[in-house]
């Protein structure tokens, strides 16, 4: 049997709708953030969540380094942000990003998105490298959930809201 081509799949994957959410942190390595579509639960016990970073990113040594993230689920409105922080940028450009938007902190530093829909702020427990990817395994230490009542997904190459 053929194996699947790298096209093949990120043309599959393109069809599993994703919330759509900023992954920040600051620290001693630094400010940083970047548009991330894989995020998932993994247990309540202790409350973690599993987030994938490209590899070939230069941000990603700065979550490692820092050993903290927030992960800011957006809501409908927000795609320009998301788009913003989704580029390859230097560092210089960091604080351009941020200046887009109103951040607060919760308890480990990471910026949290005032608008989001829910903000999960993590310590990173465990760090798998896996192809192009780092997947983080990040402890959930506090949650802020935002008033917005719809979702923002990436589906088909495209961002769409979602919920009532």
């Amino acid at each position: 049997m053929p194996a699947v081509t790298r096209q093949e799949f990120r043309d599959a994957m393109a069809r599993l709708g994703a919330a759509v959410n900023i992954v920040t942190t600051d620290g001693p390595a630094g400010l940083g953030g970047l548009t991330v579509s894989a995020v998932c639960s993994v247990t309540d016990d202790p409350p973690t969540l599993l987030v994938c970073l490209n590899r070939g990113s230069p941000q990603n040594r700065l979550f490692k380094d820092n050993g903290v993230l927030c992960v800011n689920s957006l809501a409908p409105g927000q795609e320009a942000l998301s788009t913003r922080f989704a580029g390859r940028s230097a560092e210089a450009d960091m604080l351009e990003r941020f200046s887009h938007a109103s951040w607060g902190l919760l308890s480990t530093g990471s910026p949290v998105l005032d608008g989001a829909t829910v903000s999960f702020d993590c310590r990173i427990a465990e760090v798998v490298e896996r192809g192009t990817h780092s997947v983080v395994f990040a402890e959930v230490e506090a949650v802020r959930q935002g008033a917005a009542s719809r979702g923002l997904i990436w589906f088909s190459r495209d961002y769409h809201p979602i919920g009532a």
